[in-house]
């Protein structure tokens, strides 16, 4: 598989999938990486406590806007990452074509993304640390997979 175009799905668009987004845009420059929200908040920016975070990493999460999933995202996806099991199979069932292109981008330590949405700074500093530690995780198998 030829991987061009990553889709990264969350919740509402505007804490974990922008902080992967940035982070894989960073790791793998080659690539065209969107994210969007199974439930957006469309129109609005990453949340203030991920753009800190993100900036501890030197990265700068401010020109995000959420934007909402939808079949054609789907398609120009070859391969499509998301925070929990449930969301890829919630991604499966509405979009039975995409099986096979949605892994958990925690997929390598067989670990869900949990939601920092509402929460303290020190926990989006958690998750953003995970968060990256999973993006790695992927670079080298994209690179030398695909």
């Amino acid at each position: 598989m030829n991987i061009q175009h990553i889709l990264v799905v969350c919740t509402g668009n505007i804490c974990r999938s922008p902080m992967v987004e940035y982070f894989l845009k960073q790791q793998l420059p080659q690539l065209n990486i969107q994210s969007a929200g199974l439930a957006a908040l469309v129109g609005q920016p990453a949340d203030s406590k991920a753009i800190i975070s993100m900036d501890q990493y030197k990265i700068d999460i401010r020109p995000h806007i959420a934007k909402q999933i939808n079949l054609d995202l789907i398609k120009w996806a070859d391969i499509i990452f998301v925070m929990t099991q449930n969301q890829k199979k919630h991604i499966e069932i509405m979009w039975p074509f995409a099986y096979g292109r949605v892994f958990r981008i925690g997929h390598w330590k067989n670990q869900d993304v949990g939601d920092p949405y509402q929460h303290d700074q020190i926990f989006f500093n958690e998750i953003c640390c995970l968060i990256q530690m999973f993006s790695l995780d992927w670079q080298s198998h994209i690179t030398l997979e695909y």
